[in-house]
């Protein structure tokens, strides 16, 4: 599996993806998924894929090769929309070559991939390609896109994120949402590729692959974990039971008569037992002393 996250901002654009391709008990695929086409003066492109791997490459290979009806290729393609035209006509090509035989053994054909750049003369563009061959573009209300294991890295991003983010903020926040992923996923692994591109500058000066050793990452990786648990441990308990009066913590009020949905245990072991009061935190403090 993998995870790769990019922003498209004011300023410019960001992406991040990792390198693992599978991960087993005895088994660890490392696979590249950033390609960067870059033309300096012209245009600077970064694709970036999950999904099946022979199938990713095989786009690769014949994006490198495609051209369009007016024979234009990614790199003679008047606009970013028109390259991501192009990728998604490659996609549909390898799909009817390879699609039919892979269904045979059970295999799916997927593909997920995310497009942008810029090209001279338009703005930075960002665009999440589908197995289809279609695709959407990233707007204001949309500023980034993921593919892969995307859920553990979300939440961080849509509390951080806006088109106004730096790019070494936006790029702090991608490196912490992939820190999250890479905790809870072993399908996701090191080392990333991290690339930050510049509004206008056609070229690529701030690129890194980032491994174990990475100073920044390593602080990345402690310094948030550790601020996680400051901020979750100074978040008060909850109060049960509360009197009617208590207006600080509330979860629930002594006046509260909610009841679990129950399921009757059968006739024959059915006990006529006593109801368990509901437990308040006093109880659980060993203190009779009403919390609140």
């Amino acid at each position: 599996m993998t995870y790769c996250v990019a922003m498209r901002l004011n300023s410019g654009l960001v992406f991040l993806s990792d390198s693992r391709t599978n991960a087993g008990v005895d088994h660890i695929g490392t696979f590249r998924k950033m390609s960067v086409y870059e033309n300096p003066g012209d245009r600077v492109m970064v694709l970036m894929t999950a999904g099946n791997l022979s199938i990713s490459q095989s786009i690769r290979q014949m994006l490198n090769e495609r051209t369009n009806a007016e024979g234009r290729s990614i790199w003679t393609a008047t606009s970013m929309y028109e390259a991501a035209q192009i990728l998604g006509d490659a996609i549909r090509a390898v799909h009817d070559r390879e699609a039919a035989e892979l269904s045979k053994f059970g295999i799916d054909f997927n593909v997920s991939i995310i497009f942008g750049g810029q090209i001279k003369g338009e703005r930075c563009r960002l665009f999440q390609m589908y197995s289809a061959g279609n695709f959407i573009e990233s707007h204001d209300e949309n500023t980034y896109f993921q593919i892969g294991e995307a859920k553990y890295g979300k939440p961080i991003i849509d509390r951080v994120v806006t088109p106004q983010t730096t790019l070494d903020e936006a790029a702090k926040c991608a490196l912490i949402s992939m820190d999250s992923t890479l905790k809870s996923n072993i399908s996701v692994g090191l080392p990333l590729d991290l690339l930050l591109y510049n509004n206008d500058e056609l070229a690529v000066s701030r690129f890194v692959t980032i491994d174990e050793q990475n100073q920044y990452f390593q602080m990345i990786r402690r310094s948030w974990g550790s601020q996680l648990k400051r901020v979750f441990e100074a978040i008060d308990d909850p109060v049960w039971d509360a009197a009617p009066e208590a207006t600080r913590n509330v979860l629930s009020s002594s006046s509260d008569h909610s009841e679990p949905v129950r399921v009757p245990p059968p006739a024959e072991i059915a006990r006529n037992a006593p109801t368990v009061p509901r437990q308040i935190l006093a109880h659980q403090d060993g203190s009779s002393k009403q919390a609140s």
